[in-house]
């Protein structure tokens, strides 16, 4: 995940320190595509949502996919700042700042990986109720109704709040007197910052993360495997599919939804492979951190990482589109209308 620090890596950089130059081509190859992922991204989940409003939400998936666009967009929308001030850093060290440039920087930064996480929670919790629905659908499809999965929603966006809240609330607005203008200007106030963050190091980066991650596995497992049974009754003869036990039948409406939570699925675990790696070695290795000896390679992982959460919260829009009927009617309405 991008780090808070990454825009000092890029600055601060020390010529004798190892991985500068891949670090510094990392930098020159990715931030410049960072802008046009947020712009894709804003655009396919605003027609995500506008989609699925007219699509009407009457099932359980609908609701989690809306407010997994709805979280997404949220989340591009925070992080603009962050990796504009990031940019303008690199590419433009001598700008001037109307502003302390660390309130475009970090205060937003937070808030928008609040949001991120909150897509995180939304996907497991996609691929769990999925998984039970399709693995003992006589015990589940009843369970998660229209109100418990808004409920269940709700609930976790006051969970992603909650246990962020250690680095919400140590940012404030200050004033500082300019000493050579001898104006007051704004300023970011930090108060408690190292403990907190260490906090949110160990909670929301590592220890969330991995349970997040390898649930995601196993759901994704499971559902391949329930995809490919049907897949085998399907091609079985009619007389024999027949005779196969209901449970482990698939309607093809059944099989499209299930090959959809896959793939979201599956784009959630490859996004998230890089922040785990860097977040769980930064905690073995004090090197691998800002201010250590592998800097510029934690710098690459970082900027790597913010390259896969951008993605992720871009491309589900192509899943919904290939593998939703009732979606790609009416994206195709959309584009007659206009």
């Amino acid at each position: 995940m991008f780090n808070q620090t990454s825009l000092n890596i890029s600055i601060q950089t020390a010529p004798n320190l190892p991985y500068l130059r891949e670090q510094l081509t990392t930098l020159e190859v990715l931030a410049p595509v960072w802008p046009a992922i947020i712009f894709l991204g804003l655009v396919s989940n605003t027609t995500n949502i506008l989609v699925f409003i007219k699509a009407g939400v009457g099932d359980s998936v609908t609701i989690l996919l809306l407010s997994l666009s709805l979280s997404d967009a949220c989340f591009l929308i925070l992080i603009t700042p962050t990796i504009s001030t990031f940019i303008i850093f690199h590419f433009e060290p001598s700008w001037v700042w109307a502003v302390d440039h660390t309130i475009t920087h970090t205060l937003f930064y937070w808030p928008a990986f609040t949001f991120y996480d909150y897509s995180s929670y939304i996907s497991v919790f996609l691929g769990v109720t999925r998984c039970a629905c399709v693995a003992m659908p006589l015990h589940f499809k009843s369970t998660f109704t229209k109100r418990r999965t808004v409920v269940g929603v709700v609930c976790l966006f006051c969970l992603a709040v909650l246990i962020h809240l250690p680095v919400l609330t140590i940012f404030s607005i200050g004033w500082r007197k300019d000493p050579v203008t001898n104006v007051s200007v704004p300023v970011l106030v930090a108060s408690g910052r190292q403990t907190m963050v260490k906090i949110n190091d160990l909670l929301n980066r590592n220890t969330l993360p991995w349970i997040s991650f390898i649930t995601m596995i196993g759901c994704v497992a499971l559902l391949s495997f329930k995809l490919l049974q049907a897949s085998k009754i399907r091609s079985l003869p009619t007389e024999t599919a027949a005779k196969t036990d209901h449970d482990n039948k698939l309607s093809p409406k059944d099989v499209h939804v299930v090959q959809s939570v896959v793939l979201v699925c599956s784009i959630f675990i490859i996004a998230q492979l890089p922040a785990l790696l860097y977040s769980t070695v930064r905690v073995v290795n004090p090197e691998f951190d800002h201010g250590g000896r592998l800097v510029n390679l934690f710098g690459i992982f970082a900027n790597v990482s913010l390259t896969c959460s951008l993605l992720n919260a871009t491309v589900n829009i192509f899943v919904y589109y290939n593998y939703n009927s009732k979606y790609r009617s009416i994206f195709r309405t959309f584009l007659t209308l206009s």
